[in-house]
């Protein structure tokens, strides 16, 4: 294993089929990276010029190979070679026991791609011995033998990206239920039971991003106690996703309209995400419908 570099801003990761590169590149393409999957070694010199030139706006790149690729044994090692001289490229290999794939490709029911009529184990051995050279060549070697997805998720930051935690975004969306449900809502939450300012003369044309719209619905003593049963209950969520490797969580707030008590409830919610530090988005979709 050769001594790793500290840019990680071109990986390239391979190993084992099997070995959990797939998780790998989803969780590369949710931290922002610019994945390519299984792009063949005789191309990779001419996708890593126009990264260098900035002829492609991508900032980070994880190219994702493996023997899929038919010249992937005889041509990736001189490719390497030739990038690794003008590219601050990292090499990434994940590997596992014979035992570990075994067992996936049986729950899968897949079969290996080197002997599709032929033992498991066999091909996980021969791919094994075919892959020696390039499994020395790397910068980091991950054994994912024993690990889910979360606690791959968690060596990747830790042994790759070099972050202590993971990172979670997380969108708090207002919205209106004439208008439907946010497809992408992970959490919804209902506040058609507090007071409706909209049967208020003077709020009506007003949204919840006004002082006295907010000041009528957090007045109601049904609000504080909703907001505190929130807060609690998504302070007790949050970490457990962020754990499981979760990158972006949804949560959404509704009231009819979308523009009154919906709004002024996801204000108070970021309000009080933000006292943690993480990374809080609001969007209030239907505020000026």
């Amino acid at each position: 294993m050769r001594n790793a570099s500290k840019d990680n801003r071109f990986l390239i990761v391979t190993g084992l089929s099997g070995s959990g590169k797939t998780v790998v590149s989803r969780f590369l393409e949710d931290l922002g990276y610019y994945c390519v999957d299984n792009l063949p070694a005789k191309l990779i010199p001419g996708f890593v010029d126009l990264w260098l030139k900035k002829k492609v706006e991508i900032d980070r790149v994880a190219l994702v190979l493996d023997i899929r690729e038919p010249r992937f044994l005889t041509e990736f090692p001189r490719v390497l070679k030739e990038i690794r001289k003008r590219a601050p490229a990292r090499l990434i290999f994940l590997d596992a026991t014979d035992e570990a794939l075994v067992k996936r490709f049986s729950e899968t029911r897949r079969p290996h791609p080197l002997t599709r009529r032929k033992p498991i184990l066999e091909g996980v051995r021969l791919e094994r011995k075919r892959l020696a050279s390039i499994k020395k060549m790397a910068d980091e070697v991950l054994d994912t033998s024993n690990l889910n997805i979360s606690q791959l998720k968690d060596l990747v930051s830790r042994r790759i990206l070099k972050a202590r935690t993971l990172r979670m975004q997380t969108v708090i969306i207002s919205f209106g239920y004439k208008y439907g449900i946010p497809l992408d809502s992970d959490l919804v939450f209902d506040t058609r039971f507090l007071p409706n300012p909209f049967y208020v003369d003077r709020l009506r044309d007003k949204n919840g991003k006004a002082r006295t719209v907010r000041e009528f619905v957090l007045g109601a003593p049904e609000a504080g106690k909703f907001l505190r049963e929130l807060v609690r209950f998504t302070d007790f969520l949050i970490p457990r996703f962020v754990k499981e490797g979760k990158s972006t969580l949804t949560i959404a707030i509704g009231c009819t309209g979308g523009k009154h008590r919906s709004v002024v409830i996801a204000e108070e919610l970021r309000g009080h995400l933000r006292k943690s530090g993480g990374d809080i988005k609001i969007y209030h979709r239907d505020l000026y419908k």
